[in-house]
């Protein structure tokens, strides 16, 4: 069993505890793989469908581990008490779905001491909704694996405010002018002013509004690009 870079890093993100939900948990491999380091003492591996929870049934069996994993056929956090799990885990989802799953399961969710997030897409959303249910990102990283740029992050119960450009790009990645952000900031540039430059010679009432929306998020880009490769200087 061997985890991909991304899942790799999640795993890294979870911290010693006694037990962890994994949801949308697909082959397992992310429970399995903390039972193996010793991270966490139970794990409980949710899915909405029977076929990833067949495969992560069969993974278990293959490590040992069936005393310590347990599966559950579920849609989100529906089949998972509060307090039931320290950490809960969603990986791999985009990021609209991801708060969804955290909204309808809020009483879950709130009872987790640490989320461990890796949303596909929207991050800015998910950061927003964390700070607005009091939550602050106490570690995050990206990376480039197989061409595409992943984000994982780890929330804790606390109180963050952060502005509309920390908020789309993370505060801690902006401050510690992480190179991969500084990479994927610069291929957002490139797409952005693309689509200003084709936007520019329309002038219908619909795409008017979209160069508006497009100069909007190019200064977010912009600000957050001009943070995240500021060389910071000495007295």
């Amino acid at each position: 069993m061997r985890l991909s870079h991304r899942l790799q890093l999640v795993a890294d993100f979870v911290p010693p505890c006694e037990s962890v939900a994994d949801i949308g948990t697909d082959h397992g491999y992310v429970p399995l793989e903390l039972l193996k380091r010793g991270i966490v003492e139970k794990a409980y591996a949710l899915d909405i469908n029977e076929g990833p929870l067949e495969r992560a049934a069969l993974h278990r069996s293959e490590q040992g581990l069936e005393d310590k994993m347990e599966l559950r056929l579920s849609d989100g956090l529906e089949k998972l008490r509060p307090e039931e799990a320290e950490t809960l885990v969603i990986a791999g989802m985009g990021g609209d779905l991801t708060v969804r799953i955290l909204q309808r399961g809020k009483n879950v969710a709130d009872s987790a001491k640490t989320l461990v997030l890796s949303p596909h897409s929207e991050w800015g959303e998910v950061r927003r909704y964390l700070e607005k249910n009091g939550r602050k990102i106490d570690r995050e990283a990206m990376i480039k694996d197989g061409g595409k740029y992943y984000l994982v992050l780890r929330a804790v119960h606390g109180v963050e405010e952060t502005g509309e450009a920390e908020q789309e790009f993370g505060k801690l990645l902006l401050g510690q002018k992480d190179p991969v952000l500084s990479e994927y900031l610069s291929m957002l540039l490139r797409r952005y002013e693309n689509i200003e430059e084709k936007l520019a010679v329309q002038e219908s009432p619909a795409s008017l509004e979209r160069q508006k929306e497009i100069k909007r998020i190019l200064k977010l880009i912009r600000e957050a690009k001009k943070q995240c490769d500021r060389k910071d200087t000495g007295d």
